[in-house]
């Protein structure tokens, strides 16, 4: 089994029921948006949010960000750690950009279809499914589905995967097995499960919404 699509309907249904409804909080500028998730990469929301306020302080148009000496951006996101590794990949992704469309901007995505504007994002050397995932989803509603690891490691102990689909597999199929008004609650929802209760160490499965079709909590 790759995908359980009865299962995770169901723990949408259940997730939903605990956690509340969801509310759109409105779409993003999709470049900010990438710029914004390279840096959450292996970091905290808090350090990313930090580093990227700080980016912006010191760059105000991205324009000025690819000109600059590398060294200058590392600087600025130092807080979200990695910067050796972030710092020359923001620069790049920008330089690609610019040659693919001839300006720093992502709105021509928007008006391509979904899997059009996912490979388009995919191209970009670096860029993986859960990045492009979150543009698509957060800057330009869509339905993509970004797995995090608290949406790998929930979706593994609840059965909704199989046991060896990677994170990077798992994008496809639990996008596939919702419908579309579901993968933006459902992603949400997830990363507060998994925060909140589905800890990696020690998770709290006495108090679970989804305890009944857990295959972990019936280990």
């Amino acid at each position: 089994m790759l995908v359980d699509v009865e299962k995770t309907l169901r723990a949408h249904a259940l997730l939903a029921a605990h956690y509340g409804p969801r509310a759109w909080r409105g779409r993003r500028d999709p470049l900010d948006e990438l710029i914004m998730t390279i840096l959450s990469q292996n970091t905290s929301d808090r350090n990313s949010g930090r580093a990227y306020t700080a980016l912006r302080q010191r760059f105000p148009n991205w324009e000025e960000l690819l000109d600059a000496p590398t060294s200058e951006v590392y600087a600025a996101i130092k807080p979200a750690g990695l910067g050796n590794i972030k710092a020359p990949r923001i620069q790049q992704t920008l330089r690609s950009i610019q040659e693919r469309t001839g300006e720093l901007s992502l709105d021509h995505l928007d008006a391509l279809p979904l899997e059009q504007a996912r490979a388009w994002l995919l191209a970009l050397d670096g860029i993986g499914p859960k990045t492009a995932a979150c543009v698509l989803m957060f800057a330009l509603g869509r339905p993509a589905l970004p797995v995090d690891t608290h949406v790998h490691r929930v979706s593994l102990r609840l059965g909704l995967i199989g046991p060896r689909v990677s994170a990077e597999k798992a994008h496809a199929l639990l996008e596939a097995a919702l419908p579309a008004e579901a993968v933006y609650p459902f992603h949400l929802n997830l990363i507060q499960h998994g925060r909140l209760i589905c800890h990696a160490r020690a998770p709290e499965c006495g108090r679970c919404p989804v305890v009944e079709i857990c295959v972990y909590a019936a280990q």
